[in-house]
């Protein structure tokens, strides 16, 4: 009633563009307490019941304790806060950077105003336990003898492993990248989540806390970690592979130089800053000079295009298929769904300071690829279109007539999602898998075919959040905790 909606204040678009550092500007303490104060407290929270509505996440999918914390903050009991908040969200300086939020999606507050800038507070909240060096390692008084493995570090990996290291285990994760992350350190910018002085940190507490980590080994394919071997090594194994199957464009002229995936392209930029120092030189696969083509809408095709930027591109614009979405919640879209409104992302806000509008066209697909006679790519073709129903009721793409067009590219990423875990780890324990590919183990339980295997986070929902593979994580933990002992204490 008497308090606006403030959240952290941004480098500018075109300032922050020269660099890779994070460009969010914590406020000072009275604007964060009186942002706690916003939180009404509700009898009925709906922030924290992390429910899936309409498909998608409403609330919180750790169920963080959000009004508790938001009171403290309010009251300036900032070490109390950090307590609640590390009770249900191992890593909060994760989510409080990279999570879109379902909670504020889900505020009671937001029915009728701006909702509480819950996720600002999440990440103040962290940011000020590290900084009073309230984040201590948490050594585990005493230990049962148990050996677990985890295959993946990722968000789900990682909260697996702390989870159950909490609990007397002695966890060995690996990762088949030569750094610990997973998703964490290659598949998001450093802008958007520093890997040095965010993900290391935590990393490195981990591994204080008596956590080993392995990494360049692949799981199944190096010849000294068979998937037999991990079995027979360990008491539990726990899958933490995430859904690394990227969806392609099987369209005419695929084969052409100059189109790859998303997730290379990220990797490989991430990859050169890390091996160079942030020295300011380019990877040699590099978005430089070119016209560039983002073809998908989602958190990775912003990245792609914030990158690009980076990187020097000639010009940047980024293709969607489904339309355009209101300024406002549509009717059959109502709270608690998550809000399917416009918004512009950091990476369109850059686009947009240096090109002058959003970089964005919707309702266009792709038909082909053009090349030169080298095989180098120069254009592809799109066309717009409208979305109406077949025989079978079911909506599908039609062409407009009289939009085809060519556009000038040398440079396409493919950004559309997604389609699940690779099949090599699956094939090589033999896992049983669901009409999805995903491993086939159900939430709440979180056990394969293969009994003390256990799988958890993308690979075995499919592509999802990052406070989801938290969620199972520590769900994961939690079972293969219950089935080392015969019971568990885990939360």
């Amino acid at each position: 009633m008497e308090l606006d909606r403030k959240t952290d204040a941004e480098i500018a678009p075109l300032e922050r563009l020269k660099n890779w550092q994070e460009f969010k500007i914590q406020p000072d303490e009275k604007q964060q307490r009186e942002q706690g104060a916003r939180c009404m407290d509700c009898g009925t929270p709906f922030c924290h019941t992390g429910h899936l509505v309409a498909g998608m996440a409403s609330g919180c999918p750790v169920s963080n304790l959000i009004p508790e914390w938001n009171d403290l903050i309010f009251r300036s009991r900032w070490k109390e806060a950090l307590q609640r908040l590390h009770k249900t969200n191992n890593f909060p300086e994760f989510t409080g950077r990279v999570c879109p939020a379902p909670c504020e999606g889900s505020c009671v507050l937001g029915v009728i105003k701006p909702p509480v800038a819950i996720k600002n507070n999440e990440c103040a909240i962290i940011e000020r336990g590290w900084q009073e060096g309230w984040v201590t390692p948490r050594i585990p008084a005493k230990r049962t003898g148990k050996q677990v493995a985890i295959v993946g570090s990722g968000p789900a990996g990682l909260a697996c492993a702390d989870q159950l290291n909490q609990a007397g285990h002695h966890v060995t994760v690996f990762e088949r990248e030569d750094r610990i992350g997973g998703l964490l350190m290659y598949g998001i910018p450093n802008m958007k989540l520093d890997k040095q002085a965010v993900v290391a940190r935590r990393v490195k507490l981990l591994h204080e806390e008596g956590i080993e980590f392995k990494t360049g080994i692949c799981i199944g394919t190096d010849p000294d970690w068979s998937a037999g071997r991990l079995r027979q090594d360990f008491d539990a194994v726990v899958l933490c592979c995430g859904a690394t199957q990227a969806r392609d464009l099987p369209i005419e002229g695929r084969e052409t130089a100059g189109i790859h995936l998303a997730m290379d392209f990220l990797t490989a930029s991430t990859r050169h800053l890390l091996d160079h120092q942030f020295d300011g030189s380019l990877p040699a696969f590099n978005a430089a000079g070119k016209d560039v083509v983002v073809i998908g809408g989602g958190d990775t095709g912003t990245d792609c295009v914030a990158t690009s930027l980076r990187h020097g591109c000639k010009s940047v614009i980024q293709l969607e298929i489904l339309p355009k979405p209101p300024l406002a919640r549509a009717a059959d879209n109502p709270w608690p769904e998550w809000p399917k409104v416009y918004k512009m992302d950091y990476g369109q806000e850059e686009a947009a300071a240096v090109q002058g509008s959003d970089p964005r066209h919707y309702l266009v697909q792709t038909k082909r690829f053009l090349k030169d006679a080298a095989g180098n790519l120069t254009g592809l073709e799109m066309v717009e279109i409208q979305w109406a129903k077949d025989e079978q009721g079911r909506f599908i793409p039609q062409d407009l007539p009289g939009t085809l067009r060519v556009i000038p590219t040398q440079l396409v990423l493919l950004a559309m999602g997604f389609t699940g875990p690779e099949s090599n780890i699956i094939d090589r324990f033999g896992l049983a898998t669901d009409p999805r590919s995903n491993v086939k183990a159900e939430h709440g339980s979180f056990t394969t075919n293969l009994p003390g295997v256990f799988a958890a986070g993308d690979m075995r929902r499919g592509q999802s959040l990052v406070v989801w593979a938290i969620n199972e994580g520590r769900g994961a933990a939690r079972e293969c905790d219950r089935f080392l002992m015969g019971s568990t204490r885990l939360p």
